[in-house]
Order: C-alpha cells, then structure tokens, then sequence
C-alpha cells in the first residue's frame, strides 16, 4: 500500500514540474511598446570595441527579478535569431538584468547583426515579444 502510495506521490509530482516547465512565463506587454537601437546605426562601420545605445518606448525598464506592469529589461542578441515565445532566454542574448540601457562590447572584424528583445522579471520575451529591428554593422 505504502509503495502504491510513493509512486502515485512520484507520478503527481512528475506531471505537476512537466506543466510548470511548459507553462508560459511571458508577460503582456502594451500595444505600440517598441525597442530599438539609437546607436550605432544601421549599416554603420565600427572599431572592434563599440558602445550599443538601447532604446525603448511605450514601456520602462526594471531589473531582472522586479515584477511591475509594463516594465522589462533589455537582451541584446549579437549574430542571431530571436528567442522562443514563453521560454526564459539563456547564452544566446546577452543579459542586461541590472536595467542598463547601454553596453560596450567587443566583436571580431567582419559583419555583424545586433538585435534588442525585451525580457520580464523572469528574462522571458513578453507577449507579444518586444524587439527591435535587427541591424547590420561591419567590424574594421
């Protein structure tokens, strides 16, 4: 009886993590929100190390883990694609979870694509997902 018990206890407690992994996270962010890059621009030629300017309207920024209605902080996407719906985003952005609006970073010479995507208290994309416009920038 006990062992019956144990396992029932196993099999709930397996289902119940299995839907908190596959639960969305994401938070509604408001009609017309819109990240952006200010600087650089697109198409732009910059050194190796450069300053990445974030923009945003329509929303505020808040630190990672501070729950407040139509706030976020910033990810910035350096050579990639934009994150799954609902996930929380992991090595393939670059996390700015402290509220920072900007950041320098170094990359290889060569062309490189730089993208913004606004993540919640719990670095997952809201809904709908807040991005920017993905921009190019050579490397000299």
């Amino acid at each position: 009886m006990l062992k019956n018990q144990l396992i029932a206890s196993a099999i709930v407690a397996t289902i119940f993590s299995a839907n908190a992994l596959a639960q969305d996270l994401s938070s509604p962010s408001p009609a017309g929100a819109e990240a952006y890059i200010i600087s650089p621009a697109n198409g732009a030629t910059v050194p190796e190390t450069f300053t990445v300017q974030f923009g945003l309207r329509g929303m505020g920024v808040s630190p990672a883990g501070i729950e407040r209605e139509n706030t976020g902080h910033h990810h910035l996407i350096v050579d990639g694609t934009v994150p799954e719906a609902g996930k929380p985003m992991g090595s393939e952005v670059k996390h700015f979870g402290g509220g920072q609006t900007e950041t320098t970073i170094t990359l290889p010479k060569g062309e490189h694509t730089l993208q913004l995507i606004l993540g919640n208290h719990y670095h997952v994309p809201h809904n709908p997902p807040v991005v920017s416009e993905q921009i190019t920038v050579t490397v000299k």
